[in-house]
């Protein structure tokens, strides 16, 4: 590792990001700080964390690198990022964001503006659905609290509406953090973290204590077919074009260039 005291990541404290960290709990070189999204992003902003598992459009926001061939992706329905609706979505005119994660919010307002040829009006509020639902004509929201509502509204799943739009995947998150922040061996402890937690989505489902505690079956079927975790080219050109429609509407300062940490 780069430094001698343990690396700090940080890691959503979502069920699709358990695998990437599997076996890293124990390890001493490195150190595990939990949150949602947009948190673990202002962590690394503010240099209290070495990595951070960021929302992907958080990377136009500062000098960062990317650790290569990891990623919380999708390439068709993703179903943990969700725009729930009990109108029509045609006749929206306000809209809560879930602000756990900016890239969902920045996903939502591109494809509304396509879908609905404008901007509805748009404020911030979190789950529970319900309450988000009796104070707007949509709610977008992510991770857990998306995967596991069992309520009666429709839904718009963000990685299908993406994918049907574009033919790409879509790139909600990756490792990064400041050039030189990890090194080889580093990198290759993180890819082979994500190997060895492929290797237990059963074990990861039957044992999540989170908000889906006890739905096994549900749990693992999610992270085997919805959730990508390679960062591969089809990945990255997504990302790209990501990147250009959000510049487009002014949610991000730049299109930035996509570096990446050493590999070996």
């Amino acid at each position: 590792m780069v430094n001698e005291r343990p690396l700090r990541l940080g890691v959503v404290s979502y069920l699709n990001a358990v695998p990437l960290v599997h076996g890293l709990e124990g390890d001493p070189r490195f150190t595990l700080v939990r949150d949602v999204p947009s948190r673990i992003a202002e962590r690394l902003h503010a240099g209290e964390i070495d990595l951070g598992m960021i929302p992907s459009v958080e990377y136009a926001a500062g000098d960062y690198a990317i650790v290569p061939g990891i990623a919380i992706a999708s390439r068709g329905p993703v179903r943990s990022v969700n725009l729930f609706h009990r109108r029509p979505l045609a006749q929206a005119r306000r809209v809560v964001l879930d602000a756990s994660s900016r890239t969902s919010v920045a996903l939502a307002k591109i494809l509304l503006r396509e879908r609905l040829g404008r901007d509805p009006d748009y404020a911030t509020m979190g789950p529970p659905v319900e309450d988000m639902l009796a104070a707007a004509d949509a709610a977008l929201v992510i991770g857990d609290p998306a995967l596991y509502f069992r309520g009666d509204a429709e839904r718009l799943d963000l990685g299908e509406e993406w994918a049907s739009r574009t033919g790409l995947p879509f790139v909600f998150a990756f490792w990064a953090g400041r050039p030189g922040a990890v090194d080889e061996a580093g990198v290759a402890r993180l890819q082979q973290a994500l190997r060895a937690g492929q290797a237990a989505f059963s074990q990861i489902a039957a044992q999540y204590n989170g908000l889906g505690a006890g739905r096994g079956p549900e749990s693992e079927a999610y992270l085997r077919r919805n959730i990508v975790y390679e960062l591969g080219e089809p990945e990255l050109r997504g990302l790209r074009e990501f990147y250009r429609r959000a510049h487009g509407l002014g949610l991000i300062p730049r299109v930035p260039e996509l570096r990446f940490h050493a590999r070996r």
